[in-house]
C-alpha cells in the first residue's frame, strides 16, 4: 500500500521516539558477493536509475533533521564508496551537524578517498573483519583478497587520520575468534567494536547462521571481553538484545545493560532507508513503511502502522511476551518475523525461560540510558549548552542529566562551562568505561 492511502493519525507532540540512528543502504551496488547479504547487492553492477539521485539525498537528510537535527547516520550499502557522490552526500549531513560514519567493506580505500572522507566531514568509518584468517574470511565475503584489502585499509586510515571501528558477523564459522578479532583491533588503534548477530534476509535467507546454543555462548565471550577492554575500547553487540540479560546475570547493577531502553531498537529509535528511498524499521526488516520520495520522514516515523506495532511491546508472544527481562531485551523483532512471519511472535534464537530471575519484570534505571531526551531543569549558561554539540544526540540527554546530578549535589544554581569542566571527571569515570569515545567529547576544549 502507498504511504499517500494510509490514514494516518496526526503526529504526536510528546512522542518518546525518536529517529536517533539511522542506517542507510545509500547504494545497492558492491564489490564484494558476501553470502549472507541481506541487501542482496548486486556484486560488481553499474549504475542503478532507482537510487536516489543527490539531490533527493539532500532533501531526505533535510526530512531527517525535522526530527533530529542531531542524528547518527551511517552511510553503507553494497558498497557506499561506489557512489561517486558519496562525499558531497557526506558533508550536506555533517554540515547538517549529523554524526556520520560510511560502513564500507574497506577494500577499495585509498590514501586518496580517505582523504576525501575525512574532509567531507565524516566522524569515521567501520570495516568488517569476520575472521583473523583470510582463507575464511574472503570466503564469508565471496571475493579473494578481500581480507588483504581491508587489512591496507587500516593502515591507510591511521596515516590520513581517519577514526574507525572494526565490526564482525558472527557465525558457527567464526564466533570462537571473537577474542582474537577484538584483540586486533585495539592493536591498530579501532576506537569501537562491533559484533552483528545475522539475521535470515535478503540472500541470507535459508543461512542457519548460528545455533542457538553458540549464540549463547558468543554472548558469554562478548561480555567477558568487555569487561577485560573495559575503558579501552567500546565494545557493542548489534541484533543481539539478549546481551543486556547476559549482563544483568553478571552484575545487575552494570552500566552496559542500561542502555536505550525496550530492547530491540527497531522503530523505537532506529530505522533504515533503502537505496530507493524506502524507509523501514531496521536493515533485517524488509517492509517498507513508505517512499519518502512521496511521503516525510517525519509523518512515516511517526504514524506509520508497523512503526506503531513495533513500538507496542506490550503485545509480544510467547516467551517474550511473559519473560522478565521484556523491558530491556523484547527479542529481535527482525528474527522473530523471519522466522513466523509475526513481528510480535518470541524470539526463536533465544533458549532463555522466563522464571528462573524471579519471573518479576526487571525495568532499567532511567539514570545512564542512552535515548533520553535533552531536558534542561536547571539554568545553563550558552557556552556551556554549545558544549554539548560535540556529544552525539543519543547520548545527549544522558550527559545533561549527569551533569545537572553534579551540579545539584554541589548546591550549584548556574551551569557554565567551569561546571562543566568540573563533572568531566565523575562522567568519564561513571560512563567511560561504557563509551570510551565519549572521552573526545567530553574532552575537547572549544576551539
Amino acid at each position: 500500500m502507498e504511504s499517500s492511502q494510509i490514514d494516518f493519525s496526526p503526529t504526536p507532540n510528546n512522542s518518546p521516539y525518536r529517529a536517533y540512528s539511522i542506517s542507510w543502504n545509500i547504494t545497492k551496488r558492491c564489490n564484494l558477493n558476501c553470502e549472507h547479504c541481506y541487501l542482496d547487492a548486486d556484486f560488481r553492477g553499474g549504475f542503478r536509475v532507482d537510487e536516489l539521485s543527490t539531490q533527493e539525498c539532500f532533501n531526505v537528510i533535510d526530512q531527517i533533521a525535522e526530527v533530529n537535527p542531531n542524528a547518527f547516520l551511517i552511510l553503507t550499502g553494497g558498497e557506499p564508496l561506489l557512489r561517486p557522490d558519496i562525499y558531497e552526500i557526506t558533508r550536506y549531513a555533517a554540515d547538517r551537524k549529523f554524526m556520520v560514519v560510511l560502513g564500507t567493506n574497506g577494500t577499495i580505500i585509498t590514501r586518496e578517498n580517505a582523504k576525501k572522507i575525512k574532509e567531507s566531514g565524516a566522524h569515521g568509518v567501520g570495516i568488517s573483519i569476520d575472521s583473523m584468517d583470510a582463507v575464511k574470511h574472503d570466503q564469508f565475503r565471496g571475493v579473494s583478497k578481500a581480507w588483504e584489502k581491508s587489512m591496507e585499509a587500516f593502515d591507510i586510515l591511521n596515516d590520513v587520520g581517519v577514526d574507525f571501528l572494526v565490526q564482525m558477523s558472527v557465525s558457527d564459522m567464526n564466533y570462537k575468534e571473537i577474542p582474537d578479532v577484538i584483540a586486533y583491533a585495539e592493536k591498530i588503534g579501532a576506537v569501537a567494536f562491533n559484533l552483528y548477530f545475522l539475521v535470515c534476509t535478503g540472500r541470507g535467507q535459508g543461512n542457519t547462521d548460528i545455533s542457538n546454543a553458540a549464540y549463547e555462548e558468543a554472548l558469554k565471550i562478548l561480555y567477558k571481553e568487555q569487561m577485560k577492554y573495559k575503558g579501552r575500547l567500546m565494545i557493542n553487540s548489534k541484533c543481539a538484545p539478549q546481551y543486556k540479560r547476559v549482563v544483568y546475570e553478571n552484575d545487575p547493577e552494570s552500566v552496559y545493560q542500561r542502555t536505550y531502553a525496550g530492547g530491540c531498537p527497531a522503530g523505537t529509535h532506529y530505522s533504515r532507508i533503502s537505496p530507493e528511498g524506502d524507509l523501514t524499521p531496521c536493515p533485517f526488516i524488509a517492509e517498507s513503511v513508505g517512499s519518502l520520495r512521496t511521503d516525510t520522514f517525519k509523518n512515516l516515523w511517526y504514524n506509520a502502522p508497523l512503526m506503531n506495532q513495533l513500538r507496542e511491546r506490550k503485545g509480544l508472544d510467547g516467551k517474550c511476551g511473559s519473560c522478565e527481562f521484556s523491558a530491556m531485551c523484547s527479542g529481535c523483532r527482525a528474527r522473530a518475523f523471519a522466522e513466523t512471519g509475526n513481528y510480535m511472535a518470541e524470539d526463536p534464537s533465544c533458549d532463555y525461560e522466563p522464571g528462573q530471575h524471579g519471573g518479576k519484570a526487571i525495568e532499567l534505571k532511567v539514570e545512564d540510558t542512552l535515548g533520553l531526551e535533552v531536558e534542561y531543569r536547571q539554568t545553563w549558561t550558552d557556552e556551556a549548552k554549545q558544549r554539548l554539540e560535540r556529544i552525539p544526540s543519543f547520548a545527549r540527554g544522558m550527559v545533561v542529566q549527569g551533569i545537572e546530578k553534579f551540579a545539584a549535589e554541589r548546591g550549584v544554581a548556574l551551569i557554565d562551562e567551569h561546571v562543566v569542566k568540573k563533572s568531566r571527571e565523575e562522567m568519564i569515570e561513571k560512563r567511560g568505561a561504557m563509551f570510551p569515545f565519549l572521552k573526545k567529547f567530553i574532552n575537547s576544549e572549544k576551539s
